[in-house]
C-alpha cells in the first residue's frame, strides 16, 4: 500500500502515489475523462524539485486535456499519462541536485511556466520567448492533481504567509496571466477604461483588482447579479450582464441576423458610454474568443487595444476589420508570465493588495467533477481542490 505523504518526512519520497490521470483512450467529457490511479512518485532532476501538493487550482486548461480538444495533450508530450493540474500550493519535498534557493519544507506556490533556461531567449529577451516554453500541467504532464507534482526549480514563489493552502493554490495562472496582460503588454495607466470579460471568474476577478490597484476603471462583463456584486466588492466601477444583449455571431449567420447582432454591439457600446461619462474603453481584457470577438473589437476606442490570452469559447475568430484599421486600434497577444513577472505579482499577494477569489472548494476525489462544472460555466471565483490539506482554512502562519 502506498504509503501516505505525511508518514515520510520532507527529503523522502514514497515509490508509488495517488494522481487523476488522463489516458489516450479516456479522453472526452471531464466525468469520464480524469480517472485516479496510483503512478509512481516522480524524482526530481537536477534542476528540479517535487512538491507535496497541498491544494490545486482548476482550470479549463484541464478541460481541455480532458476533452482532447482543440488538441490532445499526448501530441504535447510523450507521457504515457496525463496528469493535469497548473496551479499548486504545497511543501518542498524533494530537491535536485542543482537547487540551491529551495530546501525540504519551503511552503511554496508553483507558477506554470517552463522554459528551458539555457537559450539566449532565456538569458536575456524573455523566457516567454523560449523555444522550449511550455505550460506545465497542460503541455506538459506531472501537474497537481497528484500526492506529488515535479516542477522546475524557477517555478517556486514563496507561499504568502497569511493565505490558506486553497487560497494560495487559487491564484498563480489567471493572477499572473492578467498581470502580465494588462501591466507588462498593455502598459495599464490609471485613468484609463478596461472592458472585463467574464470579470465573476478567475481571470476577470484579478484583471478587476488590478486595474483597481493601478486606478483604473474596470466595466466587468458578467452573466448574473451575484457575480455582478462580486466584481464590485472587488472594485469593479459597473457591471453588465451579458444576458441582456445578443452579440454572438451565429455559424452561417444570415444578413438579417448581422445587421441584428450590428445593432446590439452598437447598443453594449451605448451601455458602456453611459457607464464611463461618453467615453469608449481604451482596453478590452479578452479571453473567451469567438463568441466576444467582434464586440471586442468594435467597441474599444480609437487606438485601443484588445488583449487577448486565450479562447475559451472558440479560437476562429471573425471579426469587421475596418473597425481595426479605419480606428488604429491594436490587437496584443498574451501568454501567461515569466518568472520575474510571476514574483512581481507574488509580492502584491504576500502585501495584502491584490486578494485571492476563492469560489467553490472541492476534495481530492471530486476532481473529475469540478472540471464539469467548469466546462458548464456554473461557477464563479477560482475553484479548489484538497489534495494534501485535509480541510479548508489551514496553512495561515501569523496574523
Amino acid at each position: 500500500m502506498t504509503p501516505a505523504p505525511s508518514d515520510l518526512p520532507p527529503g523522502r519520497l514514497p515509490a508509488s502515489m495517488a494522481a487523476f490521470v488522463i489516458r489516450p483512450e479516456t479522453e472526452g467529457e471531464p466525468e469520464q475523462a480524469f480517472r485516479l490511479e496510483e503512478v509512481p512518485t516522480p524524482e526530481p532532476g537536477p534542476d528540479e524539485v517535487v512538491v507535496r501538493v497541498m491544494a490545486a487550482g482548476v482550470n479549463y486548461n484541464g478541460v481541455w486535456a480532458a476533452l482532447g480538444q482543440p488538441v490532445s495533450v499526448f501530441k504535447l508530450h510523450k507521457e504515457p499519462f496525463h496528469i493535469a493540474g497548473s496551479d499548486a500550493s504545497g511543501v518542498v519535498w524533494s530537491v535536485g541536485a542543482n537547487v540551491r534557493r529551495w530546501r525540504p519544507g519551503d511552503e511554496v506556490v508553483v507558477h506554470c511556466n517552463q522554459s528551458c533556461g539555457e537559450c539566449p531567449e532565456c538569458n536575456g529577451l524573455d523566457p516567454m520567448a523560449c523555444s522550449e516554453q511550455r505550460i506545465w500541467g497542460y503541455e506538459t504532464s506531472w501537474g497537481s492533481f497528484g500526492q506529488f507534482c515535479r516542477v522546475q526549480a524557477q517555478q517556486l514563489l514563496p507561499k504568502p504567509r497569511h493565505l490558506t493552502w486553497e487560497e494560495a493554490a487559487s491564484y498563480g495562472l489567471v493572477y499572473f496571466t492578467a498581470y502580465r496582460m494588462l501591466v507588462d503588454r498593455a502598459k495599464l495607466r490609471a485613468g484609463q477604461n478596461v472592458l472585463v470579460w467574464g470579470g465573476g471568474g478567475g481571470l476577470g476577478s484579478m484583471a478587476v483588482q488590478i486595474c483597481r490597484l493601478y486606478s483604473a476603471t474596470a466595466i466587468a462583463v458578467v452573466s448574473s447579479d451575484e457575480k455582478a456584486a462580486l466584481t464590485r466588492a472587488l472594485g469593479a466601477s459597473a457591471a453588465i450582464n451579458r444576458s441582456e444583449f445578443d452579440l454572438v455571431k451565429r455559424p452561417h449567420e444570415t444578413s438579417d441576423q448581422a445587421r441584428h447582432r450590428i445593432a446590439e454591439m452598437r447598443r453594449f457600446g451605448k451601455r458602456i458610454r453611459e457607464l464611463t461619462g461618453g467615453r469608449d474603453v481604451d482596453i478590452v481584457f479578452e479571453h473567451v474568443g469567438s463568441a466576444t470577438f467582434p464586440t471586442s473589437v468594435f467597441v474599444c476606442s480609437r487606438f485601443g487595444q484588445v488583449v487577448i490570452c486565450g479562447a475559451t469559447a472558440g479560437y476562429n475568430l471573425e471579426f469587421d476589420v475596418r473597425y481595426l484599421w479605419m480606428r488604429q486600434k491594436s490587437i496584443i497577444g498574451s501568454h501567461f508570465a515569466n518568472a520575474y513577472q510571476c514574483q512581481q505579482a507574488n509580492q502584491l499577494v504576500v502585501e495584502r493588495r491584490i486578494q485571492p477569489v476563492v469560489g467553490d472548494v472541492f476534495p481530492f476525489e471530486d476532481i473529475p467533477r469540478a472540471h464539469q462544472v467548469m466546462r458548464q460555466n456554473q461557477h464563479a471565483g477560482k475553484m479548489v481542490i484538497l489534495v494534501g490539506a485535509s480541510r479548508r482554512g489551514t496553512g495561515v502562519h501569523g496574523g
